[in-house]
């Protein structure tokens, strides 16, 4: 029944009329009653576009290693420099600021801020040097060095791990075996 068009109660009538199929018990019930029928949307979903996107697209073209650096944390409350940085300016258009100086304001903040966060980090470092402690793990960092520091252990695991060598050593055997056998069974130089 998923050819034909039309909802249920059109396509029992049809195949019952054609004597496709027998008159089921509900059918003469639901034509007194049909079920409400809803709109069907076009299956064209518009975009969600919220005000600040225009500005946020501006900060990435203007600012586009902060695509890596100010990812966003799912699990985290602070929201992405971007969308800070729309806000704001959104909010400065609201007092009466034109766009252009705006956005200068916007940028000057997000540019003081950077600064601000990076000083206060080179104070902790310099602290824990100084009591003799490891320094905290850079909150600033980049994304993709965070991803490094994940996954470093798995790199150097692959050099210790007897399973891995275990591993390694039997493809290079298979290896040796493969070259050998188109060779015709001579394996020297």
């Amino acid at each position: 029944m998923s050819f034909m068009k039309g909802d249920l109660l059109s396509k029992t009538r049809k195949l019952v009329k054609g004597l496709a199929k027998a008159e089921p018990v509900w059918l003469k019930a639901m034509e007194k009653a049909p079920p409400a029928t809803f709109p069907r949307s076009q299956n064209k979903l518009k975009p969600i576009i919220f005000p600040e996107d225009t500005y946020v697209n501006k900060f990435f073209q203007k600012h586009p290693d902060s695509k890596f650096e100010d990812a966003i944390r799912i699990s985290g409350f602070d929201p992405p420099a971007a969308r800070v940085f729309a806000w704001r300016v959104l909010e400065l258009k609201e007092q009466g600021v034109n766009q252009d100086e705006a956005m200068a304001v916007a940028d000057m903040e997000y540019r003081a801020e950077r600064k601000q966060k990076k000083k206060a980090y080179a104070q902790l470092k310099q602290i824990a040097k100084l009591q003799g402690k490891r320094p905290p793990p850079n909150p600033f960092s980049r994304a993709i060095k965070e991803i490094q520091a994940e996954e470093r252990k798995f790199v150097r695991d692959r050099f210790y791990n007897p399973r891995t060598i275990q591993i390694v050593k039997k493809l290079k055997e298979e290896k040796v075996a493969e070259f050998a056998d188109r060779r015709g069974g001579y394996i020297g130089p």
